[in-house]
């Protein structure tokens, strides 16, 4: 112990002398108050010199130092590529003192097209891709500046922002660029300094710009006004984003989480299986290991119903095919894609910036303004810089004025001087000029004194003192500035503008989108192998009976037509199974498409199982209480249940009813409580009966015989008796008659029924439907064809008649879906101007 003291006294003295002789002095300082200090340097530098972006211009050091030395350099967007190590190497011994990779890793993200939403440096060569695949080295690619970008540094020559000594004290560097757009919220930033991190969405421009409009013509606007403009965030790689809850929280505190989804879209092949196509990932997910995290899932058995993953990926975007097997849902599979892959992501949204020097959390709100009062300022201070110049040549010119007017002496004056300067100092002393004049006028060139270059300097002279009033006005008016301000970014926005590659999608709980969604009819149409899409209701024009019709969709070889509504926007639509089970959403919900669109398969929208089919739809207005449901299988059976029952929202669906085995649920109709009921089979048989016959049961309940079936028969057709209209019926050959209701007399449930059609002369039944005479009559046959024709044109016959000819049937084609439409007087076309339209056969009653 003694021997350790004793060496430990000898290097405290050898330590103490050292101290003494080489600084002469030894402070004492507290190590915890130093390791405060020093850190808080170091976390000061690193936020506000490296890691978080500027308010105003909305980039980091390192971007800004890229840019300004490209532009410096010449390197811009109409002059040729430079190659990248030029342009880091310039960065890196003028202005910015770290390692070269991390100014070309910056460059490179700024050239990404999925990385910016607007790139700001324009890329020759290997820049990596979506996949993780690194960019080449610096020597081997080029670059130069964008388009937009090179607004970024517009006006900077004019004294616009404030410049700074670089690290060496060598040169100066702008503090903020003039930044003719915002891109902080444009592109976007994401950083992480000490103790913090910043993560800003990128928006698009044109909606950016709308909004900075919307808060300059309005400084009282709120959030919901600008998300107005400015819905949200628009990422490079598309995608959906999940509700609008996330994207409020952001804007109106600064944090918010958003979820992000994949473009997916459920297909059948031509095997009748189902795959699940990706085309748009969620915004910063890597391609490679997303397929690579699907694949480890389904080889750990903890992703089951997927049998196949291929990436048919290539220049001109992203296919990504995952292969759903045939006894699994794909719904249901592509739920565990989303809960178990970054086919769903959450992006975090934290708006932090620097401002005024200093790290805050901002709203949208708080954003917009920060920008707008930088871009003020900027119009300001480009005006004093042109007022100072215009001034400084107005000088100028009123000298060579004097000049010109007494040209003779001022050429003695200066013939009489010994050199320049006294020929300066003789002009100041004769006509009161100062040195700046004089010497613009011994400078004058001979050409300048005739009479044409004296008209030139008295319009410029009258041109600048326009100017000059005009610069006056912009810096004494703030609201001139903020005009101007408005007027340049309107001419950003109509330049470089684009549609938005996000969409925002409404989720359950989520019910203000509809405040956004308009109000009107639709046709709601579903094929057999379930493509369903929806359509204005007016797609289809009125043609005369017997029309050939025209293609209603495009769709796949075998596929068939089957169901067809009017709905209104925002009513409910209950989708009821071959299962017996019933699934619930807003008609807004089904994808508008085109007329010749084939829709989008059902399951994309529907979680159903393994051979679950749609087979009845029904629009919901609202469950009221005093409502019920007519249920009717194929095999006859029915039921009847309160439409309440069916007020609860599950992803899973409800059961509607319970099926005898090999029995289907085929129709549905809404009903008073007090209706009368008609039910049509395939075979002509027809029965009506009171709507109270039937007994209401419950949810879970399996109904009762509607009518006795003959082997072989099932049913067509089943509708609720309404006054004023008729009953009409279509065979699967094309004819069509309107029958009175009082043709089928009232009977009790359960029984034979009466004959409704002479089917072994005419052909089997197709349809059988309620229609006024007022109304139209949509008729869609096997092979896609769709007509649209009046209830009027169609003959009033007897029950058992065979009708007239509603639509011309060629080959093995057959009618399979008949609908009812109100009619719409501007839809209505002449018969002699319809080139679709043909003359109908005669009428004939048999």
């Amino acid at each position: 112990m003694n021997i350790n003291n004793n060496e430990n006294t000898e290097v405290d003295a050898q330590l103490t002398e050292q101290a003494e002789f080489g600084s002469g002095k030894i402070i004492d300082v507290d190590i915890n108050r130093e390791m405060r200090k020093s850190f808080l340097d170091y976390s000061m530098s690193v936020i506000v010199s490296r890691a978080l972006p500027d308010v105003r211009d909305g980039l980091k050091p390192v971007h800004r130092r890229i840019l300004y030395c490209m532009y410096e350099n010449g390197i811009t967007s109409s002059k040729p590529h430079r190659k990248c190590a030029y342009t880091v190497g310039e960065v890196l011994g003028k202005y910015h003192p770290h390692g070269d990779a991390s100014v070309y890793d910056a460059m490179v993200r700024l050239a990404q097209d999925f990385s910016m939403r607007y790139m700001l440096v324009d890329g020759h060569g290997n820049f990596g891709s979506i996949d993780g695949d690194p960019p080449a080295a610096y020597r081997y690619t080029e670059s130069r500046m964008s388009k937009i970008s090179s607004e970024m540094l517009a006006d900077i020559d004019k004294e616009t922002v404030d410049f700074m000594p670089t690290f060496d004290d060598v040169l100066e560097e702008p503090t903020v660029l003039p930044s003719r757009f915002p891109n902080l919220l444009v592109n976007g930033s994401s950083g992480i300094a000490v103790g913090m991190a910043t993560n800003i969405p990128p928006h698009n421009l044109g909606e950016t710009i709308d909004a900075m409009c919307l808060l300059i013509d309005n400084p009282e606007a709120e959030i919901a006004d600008l998300m107005e403009c400015m819905p949200g965030p628009d990422f490079p790689t598309g995608g959906l984003i999940m509700g609008r809850s996330g994207i409020r929280a952001a804007y109106a505190t600064g944090r918010g989480r958003i979820v992000v989804r994949a473009r997916t879209e459920i297909v059948e092949a031509k095997n009748g299986r189902f795959k699940i196509v990706v085309t748009e990932i969620p915004y910063g997910v890597n391609k490679s290991k997303l397929i690579e995290n699907i694949a480890n899932l389904v080889k750990d058995k903890r992703l089951d119903g997927i049998s196949n993953i291929e990436d048919h990926s290539d220049r001109n975007g992203m296919h990504i095919e995952i292969d759903v097997k045939r006894e699994a849902s794909p719904q249901v599979v592509l739920n565990h894609l989303f809960k178990m892959t970054q086919l769903q992501t959450t992006f975090g949204a934290i708006l932090l910036s620097i401002v005024n020097g200093e790290p805050r959390v901002l709203t949208l709100k708080e954003m917009l303004q920060y920008y707008i009062e930088h871009q003020e300022k900027v119009i300001e201070r480009r005006t004093l810089f042109d007022l100072r110049k215009a001034k400084e040549r107005m000088h100028i010119l009123e000298g060579l004025k004097i000049a010109i007017d007494f040209i003779d002496e001022v050429i003695a004056i200066i013939r009489k001087s010994k050199d320049q300067a006294a020929a300066k100092l003789a002009l100041c002393e004769r006509f009161g000029l100062d040195d700046i004049q004089a010497q613009a006028i011994v400078s004058m060139r001979l050409g300048q004194l005739t009479n044409m270059e004296q008209a030139k300097i008295e319009e410029e002279i009258a041109a600048l003192g326009e100017k000059i009033k005009e610069y006056n006005e912009i810096i004494e008016s703030e609201a001139r500035r903020l005009e101007i301000v408005k007027e340049e970014a309107m001419e950003i926005r109509n330049k470089y503008a684009d549609p938005r590659r996000t969409e925002i999608c409404a989720i359950t709980g989520e019910v203000d989108i509809e405040d956004l969604i308009p109000q009107e009819d639709c046709v709601v149409t579903m094929t057999k192998f379930g493509y369903i899409k929806r359509m204005p209701h007016d797609t289809y024009k009125i043609q005369n009976r017997g029309g050939r019709g025209v293609a209603g969709m495009t769709r796949r070889d075998e596929d068939v037509a089957t169901e067809m509504f009017i709905s209104n926007s925002h009513d409910y639509n209950l989708f009821f199974t071959n299962k017996g089970r019933v699934y619930r959403i807003k008609c807004y919900e089904i994808p508008e498409s085109t007329r010749q669109s084939k829709g989008i398969n059902i399951a994309n929208i529907l979680p159903l199982g393994a051979e679950e089919k749609v087979t009845s739809m029904i629009r919901i207005p609202a469950f009221e209480e005093d409502k019920y449901l007519i249920m009717v299988t194929k095999q006859g059976i029915i039921k009847r249940i309160a439409l309440t029952a069916y007020d609860t929202a599950r992803k899973g669906g409800l059961i509607a009813l319970d099926l005898n085995e090999g029995d289907e649920l085929a129709w549905v109709r809404m009903t008073t409580g007090s209706d009368e009921v008609i039910i049509a089979t395939k075979k002509g048989m027809a029965i009506r009966f009171r709507e109270t016959d039937v007994r209401p049961m419950g949810r879970l309940a399996r109904g009762v015989k509607a009518m006795k079936l003959k082997e072989g028969d099932s049913v067509v057709g089943m509708s609720i008796i309404e006054p004023d209209k008729l009953i009409l019926t279509v065979s699967e050959t094309g004819y069509g008659r309107l029958s009175s209701p009082d043709d089928y007399r009232l009977q009790s449930r359960g029984g034979k029924g009466l004959t409704n059609y002479h089917v072994n002369k005419y052909g089997d039944v197709a349809a059988l439907t309620v229609v006024p005479m007022g109304d139209d009559v949509i008729i869609i046959s096997e092979n896609g064809i769709i007509i649209r024709i009046l209830a009027s044109t169609i003959r009033v016959c007897s029950r058992p008649a065979k009708g007239v000819t509603v639509m011309k049937i060629k080959g093995d084609n057959k009618v399979v879906s008949v609908s009812g439409a109100p009619h719409d007087e501007d839809e209505a076309e002449s018969a002699e101007n319809d080139e679709n339209a043909e003359a109908p056969e005669d009428m004939v009653e048999e």
